[in-house]
C-alpha cells in the first residue's frame, strides 16, 4: 500500500521526531510505500527540501505557521500568517496531487494539511485517515480568538470525514467517539512510544562528557524535556517546586531541555525563587543527544496541571525516560497512571500542585534502592513501547482499505 502522510511540522519536532518519523520507517519495513509532505520550522534556512532516508520519501513544501530559529519560537503578524497559510496549504495539495498514492493520512487535524488531504482524498478518489496527537484549539497559542476557532473547527470536523482515525490518548479516543460521532470501528487507540534505533543504550562516555560539561559533579540530577511553551506545558510547575526539592535534597541540579517563546521567563522565575545556580538550561539538543541526557538523570520530571490539554497529551518525555531505565514523576491526568504501571514505574503526584510535585520527587531522589527498582521494572517492560510493536496497532487503521 502506498501511503503519504500530510504534516505541519518537521521531523526535527517533537511529533514529527517522535511520533510520525518512527510510524513511517516502520510502515515502509512492513512493506508500504511511505512518502511524507511536510512543512518546515525555518523553510528558508533548508537546503535539503527532498530526500530519501530509510526507504522514506521526505518532501518539504512550505513554511511551517510558526518559525523556529535556534531556542526561540517566532509567531508571524496577522498579514504574514495569512500569507505563509495560504502559500503552505496550496504546497501540500499540489505535492499531494502529484504524488502517487493509494490513501492520505493527515498527521494533526490542522487547517492546512487538513485543506489539503481532504480535497486531494476527494478529487482524486482516495480514503483519507487522520492522526490526532494532542487537542489543539486548546494547547497552542494563538494570536486572536478568530485563529483559536479556525483551529477548532478542524479539529472538531474533520474526524467526520476521515475513513479511519488513530487516537494517542483515551481522552481523545472518547471524545472521537461520544462529541464528534466517529464510528466505534474506525476509531484506533495508538499512545505514543520510541524509536528503538534512538534510544539504545547511550554512549556511557558521552554521559560522563554531559555531567562535565553542565558541572554536575556527584548532584542529582532532575530532568525537564520538551517544550518551554507555558501554553501547553506547566514548567512553571517544575521550577516553583524546585525550591521545596533542593530544601530535602541541596545537591539536587534541575536541567531543562528544549527550546520555547518562555525561556526566559523561565529564566526571570527561576532568579526570583533564588535557585539559578541549580538550574541549567540546556537549550535544543540534538535528536541523537536526547537519550544521553535521560541516562544522565535520576529522575525525569512530567509537570501538568489538570486540564484538558494534559489529558489530550501522550507525553513523549514519559516513555522515552523508561525506556532508558529512569523513573518518571507525573501527575495524576489522562493516560499517565497507566503509563507508569500504577506508579510501579516512577511516582504519581496530584497534578498542579507544586509542594506535591516537589514530594514525589524528593521520594526518588533520597531512595537510591527505589529508584533502581522502578529502573529494571521499566526495562523489563520498555519493548512494548517500542515503535517496530505499536506500528502493528497503526496500521490497523487501514483495515478497511
Amino acid at each position: 500500500m502506498k501511503i503519504t502522510f500530510l504534516l505541519t511540522q518537521s521531523l526535527e519536532s517533537p511529533s514529527g521526531l517522535g511520533r510520525y518519523w518512527p510510524v513511517a520507517k516502520e510502515l515502509r519495513r512492513l512493506g508500504h510505500r511511505v512518502t511524507i509532505l511536510a512543512l518546515h520550522h525555518d523553510w528558508k534556512s533548508l537546503t535539503q527540501r527532498r530526500f530519501v532516508r530509510d526507504g522514506v520519501e521526505v518532501r518539504y513544501v512550505g513554511q511551517m505557521h510558526v518559525r523556529k530559529v535556534g531556542d526561540t519560537k517566532l509567531y508571524f503578524g496577522r498579514l504574514e500568517l495569512l500569507t505563509v497559510v495560504v502559500r503552505a496549504t496550496l504546497g501540500l495539495l499540489c505535492e499531494a496531487l502529484r504524488v502517487s498514492t493509494d490513501a492520505y493520512h493527515v498527521g494533526k487535524p490542522h487547517p492546512m494539511n487538513g485543506v489539503a488531504g481532504l480535497v486531494a482524498s476527494r478529487l482524486r478518489r482516495k480514503p483519507l485517515y487522520l492522526d490526532c496527537d494532542d487537542y489543539e484549539a486548546a494547547s497552542n497559542r494563538f494570536g486572536g480568538e478568530w485563529q483559536r476557532r479556525i483551529v477548532a473547527f478542524f479539529e472538531d470536523r474533520l474526524p467526520r470525514y476521515a475513513d479511519g482515525v488513530t487516537a494517542n490518548t483515551k481522552f481523545t479516543v472518547r471524545r472521537l467517539l461520544s462529541q464528534l460521532g466517529c464510528r466505534s470501528d474506525r476509531v484506533f487507540y495508538v499512545p505514543n512510544g520510541v524509536d528503538r534505533e534512538r534510544f539504545s543504550a547511550p554512549d556511557p562516555v558521552r554521559v560522563s562528557e554531559l555531567a562535565r560539561e553542565l558541572a554536575i559533579g556527584n548532584s542529582l540530577v532532575v530532568l525537564y524535556v520538551g517544550s518551554l511553551s507555558l501554553a501547553s506545558h506547566s514548567v512553571d510547575l517544575l521550577v516553583d517546586a524546585f525550591p521545596y526539592v533542593l530544601a530535602s535534597c541541596s545537591s539536587a541540579v534541575l536541567v531543562l531541555v528544549g527550546g520555547g517563546e518562555d525561556i526566559l521567563v523561565l529564566k526571570r522565575r527561576a532568579s526570583e525563587l533564588g535557585i539559578s545556580q541549580s538550574v541549567r538550561f540546556v537549550g535544543r539538543v540534538a535528536p541523537d543527544q536526547v537519550s544521553a541526557y535521560y541516562s544522565l538523570a535520576h529522575v525525569v520530571v512530567d509537570p501538568v496541571a489538570d486540564d484538558q490539554v494534559a489529558e489530550a497529551r501522550s507525553p513523549l518525555k514519559v516513555v522515552e525516560s523508561l525506556a532508558c531505565g529512569t523513573p518518571v514523576v507525573t501527575g495524576d491526568v489522562g493516560d499517565r497512571r497507566a503509563m507508569l504501571s500504577n506508579g510501579e514505574l516512577g511516582f504519581i503526584t496530584a497534578p498542579g500542585a507544586a509542594a506535591e510535585l516537589a514530594e514525589g520527587v524528593v521520594r526518588l531522589l533520597c531512595d537510591a534502592s527505589e529508584r533502581a527498582r522502578a529502573s529494571a521494572a521499566a526495562l523489563v517492560l520498555r519493548d512494548a513501547w517500542y515503535w517496530d510493536r505499536l506500528v502493528w496497532a497503526f496500521a490497523q487503521v487501514y483495515r478497511h482499505y
